[in-house]
């Protein structure tokens, strides 16, 4: 369950409220009045925001299906949900996971990928080493425009302080959450209607992000709301409230005038065998070995990040193709994805081998990835002292050198 409020008549319909991340449920105070006239509002915290107990989900269907614990707990069978941002996200999931439950949807400076997971895991990096307040001091200019930094002093320092006290680790895991969330190509399974709402100043989710929503879901309509940059709830309430009425009442009553249209048929898709076993026409069930290059790529990508591994792919040519192949599967698909050691305990290795071979090119793009993959600055500097002892003081004088500029390059907070 989610650390939740209600407020309204306890006999209204239920309308969800899915905060962004960094921020509380607070974050839709302005819209409260009005809404409870005639809605039941859920709001929820984030695991490890506002106070929530921290315990990290590393997904948007991870919070969907905490969503759907906490009604389940409340005795909520039908609803509508807006969500901003990564609530956005959420309400993507609940579009998808549960649209026998959901009234209707209202996705809020939100995109169907945002920006580059390699982004979202550096941003991760940074409040590993740093902890949250470079992040939290630069929240204004993301959140808001520029005049409105200047008009409410008040409220942009509220927003600070949101950010400022949320859990580091479930801060970073909601980066991993937005890093792996890409519905591009899922949208189609959205079967409710949906209000898509972008502010026209919004430079972390821009407009162009949300006509994407609108075309890729089938009922979808779009709104710009002016002079509004990424937590346009929080800079346009009026505005956004308006809107949220105007959607929920006129959905919800559309969905209620007779029984619920039938889900669509979904054509069945060519299954890929992704496991170990097939079973023949007569029964036999034989042991199949399956390719290991797609869960190879994904793990490169997600260990080494998109930019390195689409400059590795740009440059390979007929002759050095085959290279890529065989690295992206048996390296990355045979060996990283084995269950045995987790990432962090890899990279040690991996780190380890690399000095004491003295291949510090590759030492580079691999600091990088041991970053990544939870290893702090102080656990890197463990290693490489361990390997001083062990492989020789020279090849690990250079490492150091190596990993100093990696270091500080990766976890500077940007200006």
């Amino acid at each position: 369950m989610l650390q939740h409020r209600l407020d309204g008549p306890d006999d209204a319909p239920v309308l969800v409220l899915g905060p962004a991340l960094g921020t509380t449920w607070h974050m839709w105070d302005r819209q409260i009045p009005e809404l409870t006239r005639n809605w039941r509002v859920l709001r929820f915290d984030l695991p490890g925001h506002g106070g929530a107990p921290a315990h990290p989900a590393d997904s948007a269907t991870a919070l969907a299906e905490r969503v759907l614990a906490t009604l389940d707990s409340l005795g909520v069978q039908r609803f509508g949900f807006a969500g901003c941002s990564i609530g956005g996200a959420v309400g993507i999931q609940l579009g998808m996971l549960a649209r026998e439950r959901l009234s209707s949807l209202a996705l809020i400076s939100t995109s169907p990928r945002f920006g580059t997971a390699d982004a979202w895991r550096q941003r991760g990096v940074v409040v590993r080493t740093n902890g949250l307040d470079p992040i939290a001091r630069s929240t204004p200019e993301r959140w808001f425009t520029e005049g409105f930094v200047e008009a409410q002093p008040a409220i942009v320092e509220w927003a600070v302080q949101m950010v400022r006290t949320t859990d580091p680790g479930c801060y970073i895991a909601a980066c991993e959450a937005l890093a792996a969330f890409d519905v591009r190509s899922e949208l189609g399974g959205i079967g409710v209607p949906t209000l898509v709402v972008a502010g026209a100043e919004d430079e972390a989710t821009p407009p162009a992000d949300a006509r994407a929503l609108v075309a890729g879901i089938p009922d979808a309509r779009l709104a710009i709301v002016p002079g509004a940059s990424h937590l346009t709830p929080v800079e346009q309430p009026g505005a956004v409230t308006e809107l949220i009425i105007r959607h929920f009442t006129t959905s919800w009553q559309e969905s209620s005038a007779g029984p619920p249209a039938p889900a669509p048929v979904i054509a069945p898709q060519p299954v890929r065998s992704t496991g170990a076993i097939a079973e023949l026409e007569s029964g036999e069930a034989v042991a199949i070995r399956t390719d290991p290059y797609d869960a190879g790529m994904k793990v490169r990508r997600e260990v080494l990040g998109d930019a390195h591994v689409d400059r590795a792919q740009a440059k390979a040519d007929d002759f050095t193709q085959d290279f890529q192949d065989l690295v992206t599967r048996y390296a990355w698909g045979e060996l990283w994805t084995r269950p045995g050691i987790d990432r962090r305990t890899r990279s040690v290795i991996t780190l380890t081998a690399l000095v004491s071979r003295g291949h510090f090119d590759e030492l580079t793009f691999h600091l990088r990835a041991a970053l990544r993959n939870g290893l702090t600055p102080e656990e890197i500097k463990e290693v490489l002292l361990q390997t001083a002892v062990y492989a020789g003081v020279p090849a690990a004088n250079s490492a150091f050198a190596v990993a100093q500029d990696v270091i500080r390059e990766e976890t500077t907070p940007e200006e």
